[in-house]
Order: C-alpha cells, then sequence, then structure tokens
C-alpha cells in the first residue's frame, strides 16, 4: 500500500476495523490446500488502491512468495501487484495457495521470513528490515502494587475484547473444530489445527529469519516480538502502529 502511495487511506481503514469485519472478510472454504480463499480481502484492497501493476509503481516492490512444487523462493517484480501479493500471504493451511505465471504459490515466509536477497541487486544508500519474529515478549512488573493495577486493567481490557469479538471467535473456532474433526482427530487428538500450524509456522520462521539475517544483515534492523500480535487482530491496529513507529526509531536512532 505504500509503494502504490495509498498508505494513508489503508491506515485509515485499519485503525477502524473491528473483529466483525475481519469475519466478513473471510471466504471459507474446505478444499483448494486452504480454509480462507482470500478474493474478498484482495478485492477490498484493490477498491481501495485500484488494480495496480508492479512496473508502474512510484516506488519499487517486490513480493517475496514460495514455489511449493518446484520448492523455490519467488521474487514478484512485475505483474499486477494484488496477485504478488496474494501469493505472499498465502500461509499454509490457512489461506488457499495462489497460481501466477502458471506456478502454485504461497506465502514467502516458508523458505525467507526476511528476504534481504531480494534487496541486493538494487543501489539503494540504506536497508531497513522489519524482522516480526522476534523473541516472545516476556514483561516483569517493577512493583507488586502496580502489577495488580496492571493485572486489574487487563482483566478489564481482555472482559471488553470478548464482548466485542464473541460472534468472531465462536464461528471461527467452530469452523476449525469441524475441519478438525473431519481431517486431523486421529492425527493430533490434542492440539487444533489452526494452532499446531499457526506455532510451527512461527518456530520455523523465527528460526529461518535469525539464520537469514546472520548471512544477509541489512543496515538497520527493527524487531518486533512474534507474540505481539496475532496473524487475525487487524483489530488491534491503534496499538501496534505506534509500537512500530517506536522500535523504528529507537532502531534508527543507533
Amino acid at each position: 500500500m505504500y509503494a502504490a502511495g495509498k498508505l494513508d487511506e489503508y491506515e485509515a481503514w485499519v485503525r477502524g476495523v473491528t473483529k466483525l469485519d475481519i469475519l466478513s472478510m473471510l471466504d471459507l472454504t474446505l478444499g483448494n490446500g486452504g480454509i480462507v480463499k482470500g478474493e474478498k480481502v484482495i478485492q477490498y484492497l484493490i477498491g481501495m488502491a485500484g488494480d495496480a501493476v508492479i512496473e508502474a509503481l512510484p516506488i519499487k516492490y517486490t513480493a517475496v512468495a514460495a514455489d511449493v512444487f518446484e520448492e523455490k523462493e519467488v521474487w514478484l517484480q512485475s505483474g499486477r501487484l494484488f496477485d504478488a501479493i496474494r501469493a505472499s500471504i498465502a500461509i499454509p493451511l490457512f489461506f488457499t495457495p495462489h497460481e501466477v505465471n502458471g506456478r502454485t504459490l504461497v506465502d514467502g515466509g516458508v523458505l525467507n521470513p526476511v528476504p534481504m536477497a531480494a534487496t541486493l541487486a538494487d543501489e539503494t544508500d540504506l536497508t531497513i528490515a522489519v524482522n516480526l519474529m522476534g523473541k516472545p515478549k516476556v514483561e516483569v512488573p517493577e512493583h507488586a502494587s502496580s502489577s495488580l493495577i496492571q493485572g486489574d486493567e487487563d482483566l478489564r481490557r481482555d472482559q471488553e475484547e470478548h464482548e466485542q469479538g464473541w460472534a468472531f471467535e465462536q464461528t471461527l473456532k467452530r469452523y476449525l473444530q469441524d475441519f478438525q474433526t473431519t481431517l486431523t482427530e486421529r492425527l493430533m487428538p490434542n492440539l487444533g489445527l489452526y494452532d499446531m500450524a499457526n506455532r510451527s509456522f512461527d518456530t520455523m520462521q523465527g528460526t529461518i529469519a535469525r539464520l537469514k539475517l546472520a548471512t544477509y544483515p541489512p543496515d538497520v534492523l527493527i524487531e518486533i516480538e512474534r507474540d505481539r500480535c496475532g496473524m487475525l487482530e487487524f483489530d488491534r491496529a491503534n496499538e501496534m502502529i505506534p509500537l512500530g513507529y517506536e522500535r523504528a526509531a529507537k532502531a534508527l536512532k543507533k
């Protein structure tokens, strides 16, 4: 959205998103390698940014995907922008794979969560990487009284979020429970399919990210703890955007 010159419009939208809005954009399916087709959200973004072509963007852009049959990293640097984006967000088992130029593609994070190599051919003055697979967040209260106050506040906030997102949570959980029962109950009786896939994907991405960053270190690295925000928690934008600014400022200051 930034490369297309539509970041302000996107930010205004995402700051107002609710859990029910997210639910309305999940076009669920039982086949084709995933549980969400992703067509609704892509059409919404096209409506916001236009059906842009990568070569015509004012800022150079590369989306990174993975070819599941060739087992190769794929750099998408031409063609329809939202074809490239759809392929690069196809998280295995969640979004269905996306076909581009005859290749079946999934999220590039399968092979490379922080794809620095894609920038090496560019004549850039500064390379900034954002790693969303940082170590999990651990908070230690300064003293008992502040811990108690924070606990009360967390309890109140959790209650509000529960009430606001009840419909979303219940609908998605029911669907995933049915999905698990029909396909994986005998294989994984103690872990839901989505939970297992999400944990496995995070573990894999965290390990790969560390290796890739050691091989291709950026000039500036911004790290966000991987448990700061869930994959579907777009309704937390008002919390996450300031965190991004804060971490970026701190990293650039170094």
